[in-house]
């Protein structure tokens, strides 16, 4: 396809779905992707970097953070922004820019905004030192417009005063690179106090004026966690440039909530507890160059321990190293991870458009922006851990698509994830759940976690002793999350003293032995029995009988929260909360739900004025949630007939909501009542009516990649069964792929037969081949076209071949099997 029609493609899609008038990031970004597509289809090496354009999702609350980092990468530099920024950068030009910072999480849903700390901002102060306003309100500027740039590896701003700021990073240190106009002497503010969500409880800084070294830490508190909570940081801040830079003037500077500014020229120690009586003492260094260098480069180490380790850090990971050789590490790091899926540029149909291939490198990178691999790091109990310590585990809601898609390709990296998982029971007794700022947060779904390892168990059991996970310690893990109640089960664990009495969690029931917010009755009973099937699966991996159908039976405590007399929109039977008597504590479908009434005015998740029972999701969504036994959901909801008729009107009636997790599988329910061609229809819909690549490009935030992944199955044609080695048949959204496993040293590629780019739709039209007529793996044609195996395929490697049709009703049934579920005799074995 040419460049011209290229970018008429993508101008044609955005016209039908929209672009925020706000957004910020620079044209050259989506031109540079464009050409990089074209070139690549002659290329015989691809720089997949080159298709990333990390700006998607930093609009329309998708908390997307574009900046510097690598796979997994404890720092992220980045911009910290006014106005609502939980991932400090946000497209929209109508906020300042605060400073560049190096501690950032992305796709968070934490309003507050997480981490932030360490601000630095270039300065032009004609009249000197004096006349320097460092503090926020002084400080703060607008963007040039359309300057923002990004790639892996890379993040760059140009502020209206024309100074550019420029990052790239390692796992835990960083370049950072301005750019001055002529003429001008460089001044800086590094900031102490101030972080995103405004958490600072005290801390010190100095300045070392002959090493040309500022060291700077203290504590902050939790972005999703109790406010009594607090974490450690530091950073090192080195500013000669091994010798090519020299300081001029430096010092100190406080200033009062009222932004008075007081300044030390000269001194170089701040040692400031938080204010008691209530807001926060702004404080930093200020410090300029001479000579008045048009390029100034500072190095930047990070650490959770001290500022030694910060300031080692830096030291190992760049020393002497230039932005540019950094910048190149950082990219290798990144086409090594973004290669392990491998799009057939090459030989790709010239009509596959520019949505497809930035949108879908994009979803690889987002998957390896969000964990934060601390390992070397950790504090508190997790203190001189021998283990591997990842951070920033958000609500672990995406073990529905994330840890599923690492499994495909990433082994290694989702055993280090397990290993950190089973260490939080180790040291506290039970597995996090929302750990963040290395504190735990508030649960959602209470002990995800326990989904988590339960799938790497699964799928990679025969490899699980070389990964150096121990099965049975993961077992116990799963167990003590499902028996032992904690004292304070907000934070960590299960409510498991009244779910394991009563097999629900009831509404207003009497808790003597431990405290939490008594709200998600409904939802938390619909996860913690999910949950249970995962535990379910160890127990029979490990040949424990008792346990096995221990586990399988509350598994299916789902249906104890099924009221079959709740009517909504001529549909009967939901979810609902229950009283501790059995009776159930009937609330309206459809609250919380995107067409609830009240909309925003509805407490709908943590708050103590949630009494829906469901968390940020409505009962007419959390009423399809058993993942394990959709076939029993089709008999309560009154046989596949009715089952087919209830999920068009719930797509129809605008109850979906693809912001949220509670709906990932739903559009896949029709294969349960074994109408597959259904769910393609239906996943087309979801793709096109809530993604693009726009910086608004999510329907929300990203949630640690949760969204990422789910588009990133969808355009795959697959969809895990999360805690099983099951993955269901869609249809691809590209023609071909391979999925490269290093660890298992393995590859399996994916080819659509018959694959045309105009069923690529929101509508496929009449005529056009989408639908799966047949699936065949190494040449053998399977049963079912509706579902495969984990093992036959992804784990040995295998050639798969999905034949597409246009005859949708030809195509619309399984064949010889729906997908499995536990009531119907599924899941009876492992693999």
């Amino acid at each position: 396809m040419a460049f011209s029609s290229l970018v008429k493609a993508l101008a044609i899609f955005i016209a039908i779905n929209g672009v925020c008038g706000g957004a910020q990031p620079s044209p050259d970004v989506q031109r540079r992707i464009s050409a990089a597509i074209e070139a690549a289809a002659n290329a015989t090496a691809i720089d997949y970097t080159a298709f990333v354009n990390p700006f998607i999702g930093t609009d329309n609350f998708g908390d997307v953070c574009p900046g510097a980092s690598v796979p997994f990468g404890m720092v992220k530099f980045t911009t910290d922004m006014t106005g609502y920024a939980p991932a400090g950068y946000v497209a929209d030009n109508t906020q300042f820019v605060r400073g560049l910072s190096p501690l950032h999480d992305s796709g968070t849903g934490s309003s507050l905004g997480t981490y932030g700390n360490f601000e630095i901002m270039p300065l032009i102060c004609p009249g000197g030192f004096d006349t320097c306003l460092p503090n926020l309100s002084g400080r703060e500027r607008l963007r040039k417009n359309n300057t923002d740039d990004a790639s892996p590896g890379y993040f760059s701003l140009t502020l209206n005063n024309s100074i550019q700021m420029e990052a790239t990073s390692t796992r835990r240190a960083g370049l950072e690179r301005f750019t001055f106009p002529k003429g001008n002497t460089p001044f800086f503010t590094l900031d102490l106090a101030n972080d995103l969500p405004a958490s600072f409880k005290g801390g010190s800084l100095v300045i070392d004026p002959d090493a040309g070294r500022i060291t700077i830490g203290g504590f902050w508190g939790s972005s999703f966690g109790p406010g009594l909570f607090k974490y450690q940081a530091f950073a090192c801040y080195d500013l000669l440039n091994y010798g090519a830079q020299s300081l001029n003037q430096f010092g100190v500077w406080t200033s009062d909530p009222n932004g008075v500014v007081a300044r030390g020229l000269g001194e170089t120690r701040l040692n400031l507890s938080v204010s008691l009586i209530g807001g926060v003492i702004e404080s930093g260094a200020l410090f300029s160059f001479a000579g008045r260098p048009t390029q100034v480069t500072i190095r930047v180490g990070v650490s959770f321990i001290s500022e030694e380790q910060a300031c080692a850090n830096a030291e190992y990971e760049i020393g002497a190293a230039t932005f540019k050789e950094i910048l190149t590490r950082s990219k290798a790091l990144w086409n090594e991870r973004l290669s392990r899926i491998e799009i057939d540029v090459p030989h790709t149909p010239p009509n596959v458009t520019e949505l497809l291939y930035s949108s879908y490198i994009l979803l690889i990178f987002r998957i390896y922006i969000h964990q934060n691999n601390a390992t070397g790091e950790a504090q508190g109990d997790f203190a001189g851990t021998t283990s591997f310590y990842f951070d920033s585990l958000y609500c672990r809601w995406a073990f529905r698509t994330f840890y599923p898609l690492m499994a495909l390709h990433s082994p290694e990296v989702f055993a280090q994830i397990v290993d950190s998982y089973i260490d939080g029971y180790r040291k506290r007794g039970w597995m996090p759940e929302c750990r963040a700022n290395n504190l735990p947060g508030w649960t959602q779904g209470d002990s995800s976690g326990d989904v988590i390892v339960g799938h790497f168990a699964v799928n990679y059991h025969n490899e699980a002793e070389a990964l150096g996970i121990d099965l049975e310690e993961l077992y116990a893990a799963q167990v003590a999350d499902a028996e032992i109640n904690p004292p304070e089960w907000n934070i960590q664990g299960r409510q498991s003293n009244v779910y394991n009495h009563y097999g629900y969690i009831p509404y207003d029931a009497l808790d003597t032995s431990s405290t939490g917010r008594t709200t998600r009755e409904g939802s938390r009973t619909l996860e913690y029995a999910f949950e249970d099937f995962a535990i379910r699966q160890v127990a029979l991996l490990l040949n424990k009988t008792e346990d096995e159908a221990k586990y399988a039976n509350r598994s299916l405590n789902y249906r104890n929260v099924w009221d079959p007399n709740v009517t909504s929109d001529g549909f009967h039977g939901f979810m609902q909360k229950r009283f501790p008597n059995g009776t159930f504590a009937v609330v309206d479908p459809i609250d919380c739900s995107p067409k609830d009434p009240h909309g925003d005015t509805r407490q709908c998740s943590l708050q103590s004025g949630n009494t829906v029972g469901f968390y940020e999701s409505s009962s007419w969504e959390y009423s399809w949630f058993a993942p394990h036994d959709t076939a029993y959901l089709v008999t309560l909801m009154g046989g596949s007939t009715t089952f087919i008729k209830r999920l068009n009107h719930f797509f129809d009636a605008g109850y979906y909501l693809a912001g949220n997790e509670p709906s990932f599988q739903t559009p896949m329910g029709y294969h349960y009542a074994n109408v597959p061609s259904s769910s393609v229809d239906a996943v087309r819909k979801v793709v096109f009516t809530n993604f693009d690549i726009t910086p608004a490009g999510l329907p929300g935030n990203d949630d640690q990649a949760a969204m990422a992944t789910l588009l990133s199955w969808h355009l795959l044609g697959l969809y895990p069964v999360p805690g099983t080695s099951e993955l269901l048949v869609l249809s691809p959204m590209v023609p071909k792929y391979i999925v490269h496993n290093p660890y298992l040293n393995v590859s399996t590629t994916v080819t659509v037969e018959g694959f045309d780019m105009r069923s690529v739709n929101v509508t496929i039209p009449r005529g056009v081949a989408a639908y799966v007529q047949s699936v065949r793996i190494d040449n053998i044609t399977q049963a079912s076209r509706c579902h495969f195996d984990f093992y036959d395929t992804f784990h040995v490697g295998a050639e798969i071949v999905i034949t597409v049709t246009s005859d949708r009703k030809a195509a619309n049934d399984c064949s010889a099997s729906v997908p499995q579920s536990i009531s119907t005799g599924g899941f009876a074995t492992l693999r």
